[in-house]
């Protein structure tokens, strides 16, 4: 018989009917007569209640039971009269695949801290709470390739190992097949790449914007989402030394365009989890954030305010409220300060735009004041920055002037002005941490429990 998962054995036609149930043990309890077996196969944070007749079962056959074991099951799927189910199965079979010492597996029934369960990574997946956030996490990463694909976009590949440190934060994972032990030296005792696989130094990329944008001058509309590594020394709830991007670029949108696409984005994606993972996030609501259906649909309800720079520096200015971090025309705007336009001033999402140019990118398009750049970042409720972007400088000229002034040698980007030189065009794009999205969606505080292996 063909095993059935666990998620569609709640569907009432099924009742009446023998099923093969797989899965892990989550709970055992019962008496001489009758054993209860709550089991999960990861397919839904529900578990099936399995009842064991014991005038059918011996003691000595389901002695290996325990929690974490990993057992087989066929029986009558009928409808249950306890609480708490709506069905149950009715064992005619049993075979024990995995046992699981109930003295030393780590995960018996009880509260475990998200810190106990960070240092037994290996099997944190095996919890309710993180195959609520792997599902979530899954159906989200298919709600992007829908999004995307429904709009016409082209799915572009970018390379992981670069040469192109595009935010020019110098933050990169260094690669190379040299020997550590003996680093080969040139005369004036700088490092003897020659002999390396690449004749030069590469790294892994901190974001596949460049090369996307040379796939959206030619394929028009293009996105990316792969893993982005960053070798930064920030031990944060929110920073990870390895996430994943999703990173649209569109030929002939201007900051206008990528900002109406970038809130519908974010609402896609969040309607989609909720109309898709519903169990999952009730379960971390109730568990994590009771909050937390209310904001996601708070989000997906509202219309974004779009603001200046300069105007949300004026409020933050006269909001009266002490800072951790100054605020000044010019400051990098930190997650408190960000927080407090959208949770407390305007009690709805944020796009900032017009930032000035000295803390943003060199590519960003300039406006005419000569102070500021067209960048647009929208900001969240508990999260802050969820998504950074901007129209591109399109004009080979001033783009050419901006990388002589902050000294970027043109022989390593020769190639990204080329699409300045030829058929140049108007266009925009953003980047999202997908950990960040996943971190909004769940509920969670920190970034290292929305990625299976941080």
């Amino acid at each position: 018989m063909k095993r059935t998962k666990i998620s569609r054995l709640f569907d009432p036609g099924l009742l009446g009917s023998e099923v093969s149930v797989k899965g892990w043990v989550r709970t055992r309890r019962g008496n001489k007569h009758v054993q209860f077996v709550a089991l999960n196969d990861g397919s839904t944070i529900r578990n099936m209640q399995i009842v064991f007749d014991m005038s059918q079962f011996t003691d000595e056959q389901l002695k290996p039971i325990t929690t974490g074991a990993s057992i087989h099951v066929t029986g009558l799927l009928v409808e249950s009269m306890g609480k708490g189910q709506t069905c149950e199965v009715q064992a005619r079979t049993l075979e024990v695949y995995g046992t699981a010492d109930p003295d030393t597996y780590p995960l018996q029934k009880k509260g475990h801290t998200l810190e106990f369960l960070r240092e037994k990574a290996h099997l944190r997946p095996r919890t309710n709470t993180f195959g609520a956030i792997l599902r979530v996490r899954s159906a989200l990463a298919f709600a992007i390739h829908s999004f995307f694909n429904e709009r016409g976009f082209t799915y572009l590949h970018t390379p992981l190992i670069t040469a192109s440190d595009c935010e020019g934060a110098g933050a990169m994972f260094q690669v190379t097949t040299l020997d550590l032990n003996d680093i080969p030296r040139n005369d004036d005792g700088k490092v003897d790449y020659s002999s390396d696989f690449f004749g030069k130094p590469t790294a892994l990329t901190v974001s596949g914007q460049l090369e996307g944008e040379l796939g959206a001058t030619a394929l028009g509309e293009i996105y990316t989402f792969g893993p982005t590594f960053r070798a930064e020394n920030s031990n944060t709830p929110r920073h990870l030394s390895e996430f994943w991007m999703i990173e649209p670029e569109m030929a002939f949108y201007d900051i206008t365009d990528n900002m109406e696409l970038a809130e519908d984005f974010v609402k896609y994606c969040i309607t989609y989890a909720l109309d898709h993972c519903r169990d999952d996030i009730d379960f971390l609501a109730q568990m994590y954030d009771k909050d937390l259906v209310e904001r996601l649909q708070f989000v997906v309800h509202n219309d974004f305010v779009r603001l200046t720079y300069t105007e949300g520096v004026d409020i933050l200015l006269k909001s009266g409220k002490k800072f951790e971090f100054p605020v000044y025309w010019g400051a990098d705007l930190q997650s408190e300060h960000e927080r407090y336009l959208v949770e407390e001033h305007f009690r709805k999402p944020v796009i900032l735009t017009d930032y000035p140019k000295e803390i943003k990118a060199f590519y960003m398009k300039q406006n005419e004041d000569g102070r500021t750049v067209r960048a647009m970042d929208v900001l969240f409720p508990k999260i802050g920055e969820i998504i950074g972007g901007s129209q591109r400088e399109e004009s080979l000229e001033k783009l050419s002037a901006r990388i002589a002034e902050l000294g970027i040698p043109e022989k390593d980007v020769w190639w990204y002005l080329d699409t300045r030189r030829f058929g140049s065009v108007p266009h925009s794009g953003f980047g999202l941490g997908f950990e960040r999205l996943v971190l909004f969606v769940t509920g969670m505080s920190n970034i290292r429990d929305v990625i299976p292996f941080p």
